[in-house]
């Protein structure tokens, strides 16, 4: 009688504590590569990698994927922040996989490998191993060890004939920040937040093999690559399994160009009838120096004092400036001193730094940052005007 093992009897093999369960593939077996679109929250604009490992002779069918967490582990939003998050490996029923996408309105494409059953037959053990709850855990790096890059690695691994990645037609290499950016929107919180955390380092360019720590990445570079030696495409087959994708979410008139664009404005027009009637609004002071100030600590405290690497040699820290803290019990007060004034000057000066930096491509800066910068510019200015009138009264 026909062995049959279903998705169920392999979850009670693996299950063991003792080892991969030995299942014997078929000649029929087939393994495939699943794309995911990107959902419609930060953690899934990016879109989802997983490999389905189908075999109908053994009635076996199921998706092994990387990159799953839970939001409600103790400690989750700390590690995240720390840069110390740990990932899982895991697997599901291939329906189950594909209707829960499906709900989401995200699509979801297959590319059937071209593997022989040899080497189906090893990445099957290979995901079984990587499943044992001794292994299923790995340190998650968001461009060098995610849920596509684990998969390119495992087929590297598995292949007896080396995979030649080639670039799909018309590629021109991005940077890391450039390919984030075709996926979250630059004119939106999530990538307003994504452009502030992340420094200079995520500005230089990718190659071909480090785009792939996207999935639409490592789809498209699939779609052309070939085994070495045998010339035989990397796929064997494409299929769409749900056409439907819902739209990653932006609105200009909640985008933060907008939102910082009407702050910039009302700063601008405070800082012209301070000018006007020869006064200095302090709580604007206070605002500007103690939030710059405290977005400057966070920004170092990422750079420093975590294990992130995309994070260091941040120069929004040149507008986000720390030491504007330090500036806010003396912006509160009436008096105002000499040392004041070469501080702000030194400010402005950090100001045209940042610019020279965003020109010359040391580091790309968000659009929204624009109208902050000039609140800021026009903010300093004034104060230097002030302080100095100031001075020359008490002078007098």
């Amino acid at each position: 009688m026909k062995r049959i093992i279903t998705a169920l009897t392999l979850l009670s093999l693996v299950q063991g504590f003792i080892g991969p369960a030995q299942i014997n593939m078929s000649v029929y077996a087939e393994a495939s590569i699943l794309t995911v679109g990107p959902g419609d929250q930060l953690n899934d604009a990016f879109g989802h990698s997983g490999i389905r490992i189908k075999d109908p002779m053994i009635q076996l069918d199921v998706v092994f994927d990387y990159g799953r967490y839970d939001f409600s582990a103790e400690g989750f939003y700390v590690n995240f922040a720390k840069g110390k998050l740990d990932y899982q490996v895991g697997w599901v029923n291939f329906d189950r996989f594909v209707s829960y996408y499906t709900a989401q309105q995200r699509r979801v494409e297959s590319q059937i490998l071209n593997l022989n059953p040899t080497e189906i037959q090893r990445l099957f053990q290979r995901l079984q191993v990587s499943i044992l709850p001794q292994n299923k855990t790995y340190a998650y790096d968001f461009f060098y060890n995610n849920c596509a890059t684990k998969i390119k690695d495992d087929l590297v691994e598995i292949s007896e004939n080396a995979i030649q990645f080639l670039p799909p037609e018309e590629f021109e290499p991005l940077t890391f920040r450039e390919l984030i950016r075709t996926q979250v929107p630059l004119n939106s919180w999530g990538g307003f937040g994504i452009d502030l955390a992340l420094g200079s380092v995520i500005d230089q360019k990718a190659n071909l093999e480090e785009h792939l720590f996207l999935p639409s990445y490592l789809r498209d570079v699939l779609e052309t690559s070939k085994f070495t030696n045998t010339a035989k495409n990397a796929v064997k087959k494409t299929e769409v399994l749900n056409q439907t994708q819902k739209p990653y979410p932006n609105s200009f008139w909640s985008s933060p160009l907008l939102v910082f664009g009407i702050l910039s404005i009302l700063s601008l027009y405070i800082t012209l009838r301070n000018y006007n009637s020869g006064v200095r609004s302090r709580s604007l002071d206070v605002i500007l120096f103690s939030t710059t100030g405290l977005i400057g600590v966070v920004l170092v405290w990422l750079w420093f004092a975590t294990d992130h690497t995309a994070t260091a040699y941040n120069y929004n820290l040149l507008w986000a400036f720390v030491f504007n803290l330090l500036l806010v019990p003396t912006v509160v007060k009436h008096k105002v001193n000499l040392r004041v004034v070469a501080y702000l000057k030194f400010l402005i000066l950090l100001l045209f730094l940042m610019l020279l930096h965003w020109f010359t491509g040391v580091q790309s800066f968000n659009i929204a940052v624009l109208p902050i910068w000039l609140a800021l510019m026009f903010r300093y200015l004034y104060l230097i005007h002030w302080c100095n009138n100031n001075l020359n009264s008490a002078d007098q």
